[in-house]
């Protein structure tokens, strides 16, 4: 499983205009770009191995993140005739001037709104998952 924490939101129950979503460009393959996420080790839990990965590729450790509860998406696609199982969560930036710290495994990040974020992200499913997290975010989960 791989694990994710995706958005970043301007303030605490931040207005839809101003909700921006980390997307990291990988150094490999095709440069494809996604939310930090990355896979579980052993005995980790989602929560656990989400933090660590946003940390170790974005260098946004648990310090630097508010939990926004009650979201979390599933996503399954096979990967070199395997099946994948992606969790997404989602965050909060706690203090908008923290700077991103890439991993070598990426090679560029953006701070993208919605529309933006789903032409970069490309694949449906990955569209579909940002765009449901942020209406959780500008409905405070009552959707």
């Amino acid at each position: 499983m791989d694990h994710v924490i995706a958005l970043r939101a301007c303030g605490f129950q931040p207005p839809p205009d101003n909700i921006e979503i980390l997307l990291l460009q990988t150094s490999y393959g095709e440069h494809h770009w996604t939310p930090p996420r990355g896979h579980v080790d052993p005995g980790e839990d989602d929560l656990t191995t989400a933090l660590r990965e946003t940390h170790e590729e974005a260098g946004l450790g648990k310090d630097h993140l508010r939990m926004v509860d009650g979201f979390l998406q599933r996503l399954h696609y096979p990967v070199r005739g395997k099946d994948k199982e992606v969790l997404y969560m989602v965050a909060e930036l706690c203090d908008l001037n923290t700077r991103v710290i890439l991993s070598e495994e990426h090679q560029d990040y953006r701070w993208a709104k919605l529309k933006e974020a789903c032409e970069l992200a490309k694949y449906q499913d990955l569209q579909d998952t940002l765009t449901a997290a942020q209406r959780y975010i500008e409905t405070d989960g009552k959707q």
